[in-house]
């Protein structure tokens, strides 16, 4: 299925207890979680009640995705962690997590936030793209095994290794890329992730090939922050593979 298809999907902000209670619905079916990393409907209560987000997606009354925040504080400015964002595996594909993402940057502006940030995991390419060429965001910290062992399937049993996306709202970068503006990029280093990756991380005797890749990369991207530089780009290649495109980063954090 693809969203494309359903001119009826629409993105509305979530309020209801049974709203929250079909997020963890949602969870469940997104990513296979255990009772131990599943985020129960109470957090979702919270962060909507606190000045966080919750804004899901229906396909006429259903809820099939959503995005979920909680306000956070760092360095004297407010921002918003973006904590979740699911889509069932149905509806994927169809750039309905970029209207999620879009839905809650128009929010989070209206609120008079500059910053959302969030985690995701450097081996998932097809996320990488949508957080870095598609929405404009930046990336210079990197965080080993961030949650500690996880529950799902998909990771495959590596440690939750997780990068941070910054997502710099009213920034040149961010409203220009949103505009279809092309971005000239001065690229210093590039970080690959093959697509052979989620074949790896699936197949038991494959499994160390993952491991090394996982641990190769984390090193080069923490000593390219090191050095400061900052993922400014990414590209997939017609085979599917991945690459993490660092160079200077020179747009002032005010933006």
């Amino acid at each position: 299925m693809n969203t494309s298809m359903h001119t009826d999907i629409r993105i509305a902000p979530l309020t209801r207890l049974e709203d929250f209670e079909r997020c963890v619905v949602v969870q469940l079916e997104t990513w296979g979680y255990g009772d131990g990393d599943v985020v129960p409907r109470r957090i979702f209560m919270v962060a909507q009640r606190i000045g966080g987000q919750v804004i899901g997606a229906f396909d006429g009354d259903t809820i099939i995705g959503f995005v979920m925040s909680l306000p956070g504080y760092r360095d004297g400015q407010p921002y918003l962690h973006s904590h979740m964002l699911a889509v069932l595996p149905a509806y994927r594909d169809g750039g309905l997590g970029r209207r999620l993402k879009l839905a809650q940057r128009d929010d989070a502006i209206a609120r008079g936030f500059n910053l959302i940030e969030w985690t995701f995991d450097p081996l998932e390419i097809k996320n990488a793209y949508l957080n870095i060429a598609r929405l404009g965001a930046i990336v210079r910290r990197y965080e080993p095994d961030f949650y500690g062992p996880s529950s799902s399937p998909l990771q495959g049993g590596l440690p939750t290794d997780r990068l941070y996306a910054e997502w710099w709202l009213r920034s040149p970068r961010v409203t220009g890329l949103l505009r279809g503006e092309p971005e000239t990029l001065q690229i210093l280093e590039r970080v690959i992730v093959p697509h052979t990756i989620y074949q790896w991380k699936q197949d038991e005797q494959q499994r160390s090939l993952a491991h090394a890749l996982q641990r190769r990369n984390r090193e080069a991207l923490q000593s390219a922050f090191h050095r400061g530089l900052t993922v400014i780009g990414y590209e997939r290649d017609r085979d599917g593979n991945g690459s993490f495109l660092l160079g200077a980063w020179n747009e002032p954090d005010e933006a």
